[in-house]
């Protein structure tokens, strides 16, 4: 008989990177031959949630936006790529709600279908439920760094979270550093701990045929915020641009709030310079990676930067901040091809506010030029058999699976 697992994710599926891992993890877990549930958090407005290889009636969604739960679903992140809730603008009440609705719909879920093992995304909220809800199932905890950044920005339900949390039984980490932080968050021995990395699709994400490449052409994939960096490589764009001019940033994403408004009517009117392409699926994105000739990410604040390596893959140079997860675990592998401008300091989490914008922008004016004039990356070299190889998902299935095993 086969093991049954339990994925939980918090949010909506696809729209971010944990959604993505999520996906890819049950497309080869079904492979693999786990039997498999999955819950999620949608919203009301939702269409019925769908995951490629799981039929909908495992799929076990809490509805946000109706009843008790009045209210977005809350986002890791505080500008998400949908209309959502930020944590730290919950109020007590709210966030009560939200934990007893959780716990609730999780018991439920839980009762019946069996599961022999639970997989938790994020060091947050809902990890830290596994343990009262579920005492005697093995619970690992997927950290994709946004829940240790969210114990910063909510002090009040960190301490919680923290000790909760630490009961878990396995914990994976993106990158080395976050494996240590993760240690000393939660005050727990790094043998609990494995890097298990992420990955890329490499059946979408390829170099392979004839795209018609603009080698003036770059490419920004992300939400439209503040603390992606946007707003300074808008400016380095438009320095650029004077220089280039026929100089084009394509921008795929979405945002919400104020912070993404103001930004999309910036890019309005830098058109034609800036081409806005919104939110797109995953094969329209791999079309435009192979389309551009650079990739850049300006962002203070990263996990381990799956974006970098889909394009890379595409044909794509890079352009990077040198954010922990891209000099741990890229850097060794992709270094000829990516320019790194130097991480600014900022003035307060989520809501960056570099020391010296001008610094910072003169250091992407530069490493973005520079990208321009150097030759695209060898095909033959960068590729899932290649140097690209440890970053498929396949290989980070192989290891997750293996953490799993280990459990039961």
């Amino acid at each position: 008989m086969n093991k049954n697992v339990l994925h939980i994710l918090s949010q909506r599926p696809f729209l971010t990177g944990s959604g993505v891992t999520l996906n890819a993890l049950v497309s080869h877990a079904s492979r693999a031959g786990w039997d498999q549930n999955v819950i999620i958090g949608i919203p009301a407005d939702s269409p019925s949630p769908a995951l490629d290889t799981v039929d909908s009636g495992r799929i076990h969604p809490l509805v946000f936006g109706r009843g008790e739960l009045d209210f977005a679903v809350p986002g890791m992140s505080d500008v998400m790529p949908y209309p959502s809730t930020r944590f730290s603008e919950m109020d007590a009440t709210q966030i009560k709600t939200y934990l007893n609705a959780w716990t609730k719909h999780l018991s439920t879920v839980i009762s019946t279908c069996k599961p022999d093992i639970l997989h938790t995304h994020h060091v947050w909220l809902l990890s830290a439920l596994m343990k009262d809800i579920a005492p005697d199932l093995p619970v690992v905890t997927q950290c994709h760094a946004t829940g240790l950044r969210q114990m910063k920005l909510c002090p009040h339900l960190a301490g919680k979270v923290r000790k909760a949390c630490a009961g878990n039984d396995r914990f994976l980490a993106l990158h080395s550093l976050q494996a240590e932080e993760l240690s000393e968050t939660l005050n727990i021995p790094e043998e609990r701990i494995r890097i298990v990395g992420a990955g890329y699709n490499d059946q979408l994400f390829h170099n392979r045929g004839e795209a018609v490449r603009n080698d003036r052409a770059i490419l920004y994939v992300g939400k439209y915020s503040s603390a992606k960096g946007l707003p300074w490589l808008l400016e380095a764009v438009e320095r650029l641009a004077k220089r280039i001019p026929d100089l084009r940033l394509h921008v795929a994403g979405s945002g919400s709030g104020r912070e993404a408004e103001t930004l999309e009517r910036r890019m309005e009117r830098m058109e034609p310079t800036v081409v806005l392409h919104g939110q797109i699926d995953q094969s329209k994105l791999a079309e435009l990676m192979r389309c551009c000739a650079v990739c850049t990410l300006p962002s203070f604040y990263e996990g381990l930067p799956l974006v970098l390596v889909e394009a890379l893959a595409c044909g794509c140079r890079l352009v990077s901040t040198s954010l922990p997860g891209v000099i741990d675990q890229l850097l060794p592998h992709i270094g000829p091809v990516i320019e790194l401008v130097p991480l600014p300091a900022h003035s307060k989490l989520d809501h960056p506010d570099p020391e010296n914008p001008a610094a910072f922008v003169d250091d992407l004016e530069t490493a973005i030029e520079t990208a321009l004039n150097a030759p695209p990356p060898d095909r033959n070299v960068y590729t899932p058999d290649g140097l690209l190889a440890p970053f498929t998902w396949a290989a980070v299935f192989k290891r997750v699976e293996k953490v799993w095993k280990e459990l039961l």
